[in-house]
């Protein structure tokens, strides 16, 4: 499956999102990725915020805080966001697996200091909440647009992780190459 990246942007304003509010316990018994698709976020309490929303479901990109996706070591909460249709998540840091395994299913943990999360933070509550973002992994850089301005931020991800995103994921990356 083909992973576009970037467009509608959903902010998540709290540090330490855990996997049981990405994706909660009781549905890690399904058999198909695609069975997870409506409990997306069902479990996050966070004022304002519906994960039976429209700015959920319109969302391709996940705006957070620190520490996204600490808790289990679960792919699930991955999967939850790919059968989504959101494969760029956009935080200050990560739990070391949750970061993994985006890589590993084909998907962006991009991360940015805490100053530049906020800056989007700002353009967001500037914008009502309706933000683009644009991700042009080749230059490693990122593009924020709403409300008439436009940011720029540069990211770091590692030649590997890279490959791994370009090639759709882990075992597209080994059945290109073994």
């Amino acid at each position: 499956m083909k992973k576009t990246f970037g467009g509608p942007a959903i902010f998540l304003d709290r540090a330490d999102i855990n996997t049981d509010e990405i994706i909660p316990a009781k549905y890690l018994t399904e058999v198909t990725k695609e069975a997870l698709t409506p409990y997306c976020l069902e479990d996050l309490k966070l004022e304002g915020f519906d994960p039976k929303g429209e700015e959920l479901k319109r969302a391709r990109v996940v705006v957070s805080r620190a520490n996204f996706g600490c808790g289990s070591s679960r792919e699930h909460a991955p999967w939850v966001f790919e059968v989504n249709d959101i494969h760029t998540i956009i935080a200050e840091s990560y739990a070391r697996i949750f970061r993994q395994n985006m890589f590993n299913c084909g998907m962006l943990a991009i991360e940015l200091p805490a100053a530049e999360i906020q800056r989007l933070f700002d353009l967001e509550e500037a914008a009502a909440g309706r933000i683009e973002i644009e991700v042009h992994l080749d230059r490693q850089e990122l593009v924020a647009q709403a409300a008439g301005r436009s940011e720029s931020f540069r990211f770091e991800i590692s030649p590997f992780d890279k490959a791994l995103v370009q090639a759709g994921g882990w075992v597209e990356y080994a059945d290109a190459r073994y």
